[in-house]
């Protein structure tokens, strides 16, 4: 299977093939030892969009997995919507951290990615060390800024994307003129996305079938359970870190309010200017936010 991207030689980035959970899921990785660090992509995104963070990563001591989630870039694609709820996205983190044999695990996810952290980290999965979350909130405070005007206006596409075969049209014509397009509109700083960045996130949506999986991951929200049915009063109970770009023009910031209720050890850093593509378009930042609240893949749990 040709690679969705292949990262320079000498910057200690590998892609690999993971088998896990009953699918082929393609991986980039870099560093070593038993402290596994799971860095989840979101949409549309893809492993790559970790490229800046990996190396930074890994030099602090940490086994670095990145993997294309399911429905993404050269993973496999199941076809069914239900293919798609949170306990399969789960189960796939669990079973990565079980094929990995790492000892250790901090999820690290941005997006959609953070909704998978969010779920791991209340259903209490497997033991975690830390989690980190870009740009998404708890799942109870999103559902309670959902019922006001403001971020329900911000969310319009939640309902667009269920409707079928009309988004894959929209976002697929063109070479992903519109996939493209999201990028850009949503950037505070699009020259941090050229073409030759745009061209492996297009390349990558416009294979078989991979603009309907990774819509899919919308299509199955009306088959989760709904976030006031979550386990453990939605509570988190690992250190966890937020870090936000303060212009994200898909979540508005008071979707933060109350995350303290249900993350006790809970530390915000918050960044003006700074687009919903935080690690891609303030990589500098937020590798400075990493390498300082982060221990270190070799330090003991704190």
């Amino acid at each position: 299977m040709i690679p969705s991207w292949q990262p320079a030689p000498e910057s200690g980035m590998t892609v690999r093939r993971v088998e896990a959970n009953g699918l082929s899921f393609e991986v980039v990785e870099a560093g070593a030892g038993d402290h596994l660090a799971l860095c989840l992509h979101g949409y549309p995104e893809l492993a790559f969009s970790w490229r800046h963070q990996i190396p930074v990563l890994a030099a602090m001591g940490y086994r670095v997995w990145a993997p294309n989630q399911r429905g993404y870039g050269a993973t496999s694609k199941p076809t069914a919507i239900e293919d798609y709820r949170i306990d399969r996205l789960t189960a796939d983190v669990v079973a990565l951290f079980e094929a990995s044999g790492a000892k250790r695990l901090t999820l690290i996810g941005h997006d959609w990615g953070g909704v998978v952290g969010w779920s791991f980290a209340i259903h209490r999965l497997r033991p975690l060390e830390r989690l980190v979350v870009m740009n998404m909130p708890h799942p109870r405070c999103f559902a309670r800024a959902l019922r006001q005007w403001p971020q329900q206006r911000r969310s319009w596409y939640l309902g667009a994307f269920q409707a079928p075969e009309l988004p894959e049209r929209m976002l697929g014509r063109n070479d992903a003129a519109g996939l493209r397009g999201t990028f850009h509109r949503r950037a505070v700083d699009p020259s941090k996305f050229p073409d030759e960045v745009l061209d492996v996130y297009a390349a990558s949506a416009l294979r078989p079938g991979a603009l309907t999986a990774m819509l899919n991951w919308y299509r199955a929200i009306p088959l989760n359970p709904p976030p006031r049915a979550l386990p453990n009063e939605g509570c988190v109970d690992v250190p966890t870190l937020i870090v936000w770009g303060e212009a994200d023009s898909a979540l508005g910031p008071e979707t933060l309010d109350g995350t303290e209720q249900f993350v006790p050890e809970l530390t915000i850093r918050r960044l003006p200017g700074v687009s919903h593509w935080v690690q891609q378009e303030a990589a500098a930042d937020v590798n400075a936010i990493l390498s300082d609240w982060l221990p270190g893949g070799c330090a003991a749990a704190s």
